[in-house]
């Protein structure tokens, strides 16, 4: 997909523009976001199996990066082939790897595309799958409407859609001003570079002709203790952060200071502190193309 602002701290993968070179530290949050969420995807490949009509032989990935989403459905539906599309060719050169450390080359093809210039043409799918794409399209109607008509009759397409940037301070814990400073900066990015983010993806997908069967929130709260993973998890994406907003940021040195003391390998590191509680929502549609469309 085509480029975006390098103001998102976290979002995903199909964005990056091939000219800029490998993002390694989008790659590395995309595999841990897939580390934090897992009992959460887990019990969304059990909602697509519990509405899903028929069997699933064929999925369609659109923005796939780094393959967590494709691989998670493959070894969900163990019959299946998939289909990952993104506008990243290092982001499929590394998809590519990591299906063949899996296992699952034989029932994975990647597809270079920006879906912002069309949904490739393919055979038709029992199931899409979108998981923080749709946010990034210049135009979601037009490019659901396209996904639509390449799903099966009958077939779904899921929806993953962030709401929101992870969060890992309590209120009151050390560095906790900084961090909230530094979201509600990036918040105003989101309004420029990302309009259709918070969307009312339900009346989009209703517009493009399919009918929403589930829509819920997924909602990720980990208190402490917690595994080493989410501490790396909350140094990636707040080092992004700051990458982001630091000009601004630093207006208020204090606020600057502040986030850097959680970045800096100190004590009050994310990686290591004892108080870390992650705390994400995102928002699952799934929907359905009629069988008489």
């Amino acid at each position: 997909m085509s480029q975006q602002h390098h103001h998102s701290a976290h979002e995903h993968h199909h964005h990056a523009d091939d000219s800029h070179g490998p993002d390694e530290g989008l790659s590395q949050i995309l595999d841990l976001d897939a580390e934090i969420l897992e009992a959460s995807l887990s019990a969304v490949h059990a909602d697509i199996a519990a509405l899903i009509d028929g069997p699933v032989r064929r999925i369609l990935d659109l923005g796939a990066g780094t393959g967590t989403g494709t691989f998670g459905l493959l070894h969900h539906f163990a019959d299946a082939h998939a289909v990952a599309v993104d506008g990243s060719s290092d982001m499929l050169e590394h998809l590519r790897r990591q299906a063949e450390g899996l296992g699952l080359a034989d029932r994975t093809t990647t597809v270079h595309a920006d879906l912002d210039e069309g949904v490739p043409e393919l055979d038709l799918v029992d199931l899409a799958w979108a998981s923080g794409s749709l946010h990034h399209l210049a135009d979601p109607d037009r490019t659901l409407a396209q996904v639509a008509a390449a799903i099966r009759p009958g077939g779904l397409l899921a929806v993953v859609e962030l709401t929101g940037h992870p969060r890992f301070l309590a209120d009151d814990a050390p560095g906790a001003a900084a961090e909230a400073k530094a979201h509600e900066l990036l918040a105003v990015d989101r309004t420029v570079d990302m309009p259709a983010m918070g969307s009312d993806w339900g009346a989009r997908l209703a517009r493009a002709g399919l009918v929403v069967e589930l829509d819920r929130p997924i909602v990720v709260d980990l208190a402490p203790p917690l595994p080493d993973v989410a501490g790396a998890y909350a140094f990636a994406i707040l080092t992004r952060i700051r990458g982001a907003v630091v000009e601004r940021l630093g207006a208020d040195l204090d606020d600057l200071d502040d986030l850097d003391r959680l970045l800096d390998g100190g004590p009050s590191d994310v990686r290591h502190r004892s108080d870390l509680h992650v705390r994400t929502q995102r928002q699952l549609l799934i929907a359905r193309r009629p069988a008489s469309r």
